[in-house]
């Protein structure tokens, strides 16, 4: 059996898989914005998992950051409480077993590169749009990290081609000012609404008001979606795959990946643009599956 968690900013997931990739249970717990507390809920979502599986597993952990290989050290998380610990060597001690980490968007862009959405794409673009913003690479079925573990960090470069009213941008946790991650996240769009209206609404409530017509929602959506394309322009100006998945709580935004795809063109260094944006084939979490891959099956 192989287990997976995928480590989000509002919730921790994990999943157990059969040997031939079947689904056999999933289960979901909010995430503590603490060290310690994640370090217990993720090895109580494992305890549960098996106990209700009947079988131990291997473990593949997803988290919004990425290893450093010498000290096995957590860096660049958006989970601000991950950075500068060990997790993979807190969870093995806290399991019994070796435990295998990468990056989230990582884990997301190999399911779907895998058997989802971009399956038999050579270079696949996977998008992470929730708590926070990422992206991972796959090329020929295989995981881009990079020298410096950064590959597909598409949310911390600025905002490309920034309007007037878009300088010099929002704080980001990184310590810049006007990173994507801090206008198109989820917590982001909330933000950009109440910076343009003054009113404090959550995002599914926005996206909602804005499916039902509302101006200032639809104004907000706009705007949310317009600079995703930007964002995603240079990605796509820079790395050229043949395909982007859109994943994370806000892919589930109606109509995203055609809204996003209908304005590249404006952007895109290309007389046709020919990658395709598509909506995830295994939900907003499809990461968790990619987690559980990161053992290989016996």
């Amino acid at each position: 059996m192989q287990i997976g968690i995928d480590v989000g900013g509002t919730k921790i997931e994990g999943i157990a898989l059969d040997a031939t990739g079947r689904e056999l249970l999933r289960q979901r717990v909010a995430t503590p914005r603490d060290y310690d507390e994640t370090v217990a809920a993720i090895t109580a979502l494992v305890t549960a998992l098996e106990s209700a599986a009947g079988h131990h597993g291997t473990i593949g952990v997803g988290i919004p950051g990425a290893v450093i290989p010498d000290s096995g050290l957590v860096k660049n998380a958006n989970s601000g409480w991950l950075i500068g610990q060990p997790l993979g060597a807190d969870l093995a001690a806290a399991l019994q077993r070796e435990v295998r980490l990468d990056n989230d968007a990582n884990c997301f862009a190999l399911s779907e590169a895998s058997d989802g959405a971009a399956a038999g794409a050579e270079v696949v673009f996977g998008v992470i749009m929730g708590t926070g913003v990422g992206g991972g690479i796959i090329v020929r079925g295989r995981g881009l990290s990079g020298p410096n573990l950064i590959a597909g960090e598409w949310g911390h470069n600025p905002l490309p081609w920034p309007q007037p009213d878009e300088l010099p941008g929002p704080d980001c946790y990184c310590g810049k000012q006007g990173c994507i991650e801090s206008w198109i996240s989820g917590p982001a769009v909330a933000a950009d609404h109440r910076r343009v209206t003054g009113a404090g609404r959550t995002t599914p409530d926005i996206i909602a008001a804005a499916d039902a017509g509302h101006d200032a929602a639809l104004a907000t959506r706009a705007r949310f979606v317009n600079r995703a394309a930007r964002g995603l322009a240079t990605v796509i100006n820079v790395l050229d795959p043949d395909v982007i998945v859109l994943g994370g709580g806000l892919s589930n935004v109606p109509r995203l990946a055609d809204d996003i795809a209908a304005q590249l063109p404006a952007f895109v260094f290309s007389d046709r643009v020919r990658t395709s944006v598509v909506h995830n084939r295994h939900g907003d979490s499809s990461g968790v599956r990619g987690a559980a891959w990161l053992w290989p099956a016996s």
